[in-house]
């Protein structure tokens, strides 16, 4: 399919994970693309792959917490491409499980700077491009499944999260007199790095994800590409007449619940 073809995507958090997988679907469908991540080597690794592929696009190392970063990675893609028709705000950090009168001020700051102020600031700056340049659709990295459940001592991250649910309902509202849309995805569990802690050795990412592919119900972990493949269709005019919401992907885990769930799944305490 060429869906994208002749539009201009910007993908943040494209270096790796999610953001890559997205990146790449856009560019196989005929998107130019800006690369944008905090990691500029990893852009680049991303760039350099669509590039030898035969598609276009250029990397823009950027901190989305940082509005003039936001306001440079919007300008790069007018200079290169001469227009922004889509962006999907996927750039996001997590956190550690800490009870909430225990969390230290800062690690309290550091989420809502790149979650919550880096989607305000990324649809900010997108916004002003797309109004003058008629463009289609904004996709934001919603709230995860933390809108349906509840992360035992992750009251920072949910918070960090939910609010950008008010975030996109907001923006769609205004957005829809220029006729952009604005949508927000909310992956479940999905393979990458960020779900199973930086850290981690092999072994200990694979019991992670066996420990949750036995509680959802579709009895698979999500991929990036299940992610991707949902958030080019709420960028497509296949979405023409959906903006303002939120879709779940997570292979029906939250679903589950303390009465359905396998009797080993909630270890509220070691």
């Amino acid at each position: 399919m060429s869906r994208f073809k002749d539009q201009v995507v910007l993908v943040t958090g494209s270096g790796s994970g999610i953001g890559r997988a997205t990146a790449l679907r856009f560019s196989d469908e005929g998107a130019s693309l800006v690369i944008v991540d905090i990691n500029e080597d990893h852009a680049q690794k991303t760039t350099d792959k669509i590039l030898a592929n035969g598609g276009k696009a250029v990397a823009v190392q950027t901190d989305v917490s940082q509005e003039n970063d936001c306001k440079r990675m919007v300008a790069a893609a007018l200079e290169e491409f001469g227009r922004l028709d889509v962006a999907f705000n996927n750039a996001g950090v997590g956190g550690r499980n800490t009870p909430l009168m225990d969390l230290p001020v800062e690690d309290w700051d550091a989420l809502t700077a790149v979650n919550q102020r880096g989607i305000f600031l990324s649809c900010k700056h997108e916004m002003q491009a797309m109004t003058e340049h008629a463009g289609k659709a904004i996709v934001n990295m919603g709230s995860s499944t933390a809108g349906w459940d509840v992360i035992h001592g992750g009251g920072s991250y949910m918070a960090s999260k939910e609010a950008i649910e008010g975030i996109t309902k907001s923006l769609a509202l205004e957005a829809a007199a220029y006729g952009i849309r604005v949508n927000a995805i909310c992956p479940g569990i999905i393979q990458t790095p960020l779900s199973s802690g930086q850290s981690v050795d092999e072994a200990e990412a694979e019991a992670f994800f066996e420990r949750f592919r036995k509680r959802i119900p579709l009895r698979r972990i999500g991929q990036p590409e299940d992610v991707a493949d949902a958030v080019l269709f709420l960028a497509s005019d296949d979405a023409r007449h959906v903006t303002g919401t939120t879709l779940l992907i997570d292979g029906g885990q939250t679903l589950q619940s303390w009465s359905n769930a396998p009797e080993d799944s909630y270890p509220l305490h070691k």
